[in-house]
């Protein structure tokens, strides 16, 4: 099983739609080793504050925190993001993992060059590749990256646009 770290913001798009049939979370945590760092945990604990979408998408991630495993990692203080990029980056780095899942568009280009054999994936492609292996309908994939993307306001997002079509034409 490829070792998957991922970071809030990927575990939160998962979250949103947790619980459908199919479930993106369930996917993801049945077909990876999933590592999260604690500062990750303590953000999406954070995130359950809030009364919307996010919050609930939060409180389903950490209702399968037995699914995941915790770890505490030294932070890089020259990275330029918040705690919970920096410790997911520096976990994944540190574990040499086979994945990193994270949907902060705007900080892309920073988190790949951060990573040192670790593949970037965002929630768009780790849904194509659900797609690709057999285990999601890229009729499945496409309501459920519709679903996030409304609730995380991707509508304008030329990279989830770009992964809409591709998974409108698969």
């Amino acid at each position: 099983m490829a070792v998957l770290v991922a970071d809030t913001s990927g575990l939160v798009s998962l979250g949103i739609a947790a619980g459908g049939d199919p479930d993106p979370l369930a996917l993801c945590l049945d077909h990876h080793e999933v590592l999260v760092p604690a500062l990750v945990l303590d953000e999406l604990r954070e995130v359950t504050s809030y009364d919307d979408e996010h919050g609930r998408a939060a409180t389903a991630v950490l209702d399968r925190q037995d699914r995941f495993r915790i770890h505490s990692v030294s932070l890089d203080a020259q990275f330029p993001l918040d705690d919970g990029e920096n410790a997911a980056v520096s976990l994944a780095n540190d574990v040499d993992a086979s994945l990193f899942l994270c949907d902060e568009f705007n900080s892309l280009g920073l988190v790949h060059a951060s990573l040192a054999d670790t593949r970037l994936v965002t929630t768009p492609t780790l849904l194509s590749v659900f797609v690709r292996q057999g285990r999601l309908e890229s009729e499945a994939a496409l309501e459920i990256l519709g679903e996030i993307s409304e609730a995380r306001s991707w509508k304008a997002n030329s990279y989830v646009e770009r992964a809409l079509s591709l998974l409108d034409q698969a």
